[in-house]
């Protein structure tokens, strides 16, 4: 028996860890990947408090595990197979976790463009991670899908590696925040095509190019690309919580990060609300580890 359970090993999941084991209450981080999320496979934070000079994501992630670690939480690398809540245990392949409280950190999974030849090339020039692949495209020419924070970070992040990147966005202006936007307006490297929608990924064993639609005008074309990237939104790992959701499947939480369900706290990205960083990942396991605690002492 636990006293907090925690489903999720990123940021979210981390901090929690961190605020619950330091309150002396045994505690489990279940992760079915290596800890830290996405930020795990960011390849430079800037805007993260106390690092003046920017810092890896592996390395901030590094960081946030030794110090859950060193107050001795438990993470366990394994797939969650089913989430009981009335019986209150998260079972694995392996093992069964009960718990008296569980902290809901299970972030969110990359949107699908769901156009033609997708399925067929993710993986073949496809891609959701350019920290990942980037390396894979040295000298070539790729295109980013997205106007958004994460899709201008990455494009410019494959700068280090392209030749030529593009940026495709639906909208005639950018949703990323201003320093980053004046950054890759800058950058000789990187050409933005506005107000258009990929509406079909091209190629037979590896991408060739994306035909594109004006959603103005209706006019289509092609462009010769040698990778895609996609960054057009997340859909949050909720599906089997039967407590209280928005439309979009997000956990909808108090601003203590207490969910409709007794005992239940949601952090991260996996929740609703308006902002989704880092910090605010670290703010929400903290302040759930917290209500946890309170919820326990309540208990008892």
């Amino acid at each position: 028996m636990y006293d907090v359970v925690i489903v999720g090993g990123g940021p979210a999941g981390l901090a929690a860890g961190i605020y619950a084991a330091r309150a002396r209450l045994k505690t489990v981080i279940v992760e079915k990947l290596l800890p830290g999320g996405q930020a795990a496979v960011t390849d430079f934070i800037e805007n993260y408090p106390g690092y003046p000079e920017g810092i890896s994501g592996p390395e901030l992630v590094a960081k946030m595990q030794e110090q859950a670690e060193k107050f001795g939480c438990e993470i366990k690398s394994e797939e969650v197979a089913a989430i009981d809540v009335k019986e209150k245990k998260v079972v694995t392949h392996t093992n069964t976790y009960s718990w008296k409280a569980l902290i809901i950190a299970t972030g969110a999974d990359p949107r699908n463009l769901e156009v033609p030849g997708e399925e067929k090339l993710t993986g073949r020039g496809i891609s959701f991670c350019a920290t990942c692949d980037g390396a894979l495209f040295t000298g070539r020419t790729v295109a980013v899908v997205g106007g958004g924070d994460s899709a201008v970070k990455e494009a410019m992040f494959l700068t280090k590696f392209a030749s030529k990147v593009f940026i495709i966005h639906r909208r005639d202006e950018l949703r990323a925040e201003k320093i980053i936007q004046e950054k890759a307006f800058e950058n000789p490297k990187v050409e933005f095509i506005w107000d258009t929608v990929v509406v079909e990924i091209l190629g037979e064993n590896r991408v060739q190019g994306v035909k594109l639609k004006h959603k103005k005008s209706g006019e289509e074309s092609e462009l010769a690309v040698d990778g895609v990237f996609i960054y057009i939104g997340r859909v949050p790992n909720t599906s089997w919580f039967e407590g209280e959701k928005d439309a979009a499947g997000y956990i909808i939480t108090d601003e203590n990060m207490r969910t409709s369900v007794e005992g239940v706290f949601a952090a991260g990205d996996c929740r609703k609300k308006e902002h989704r960083q880092v910090a605010t990942a670290v703010g929400d396991g903290a302040a759930a580890a917290m209500s946890a605690e309170e919820y326990i002492a309540g208990l008892e």
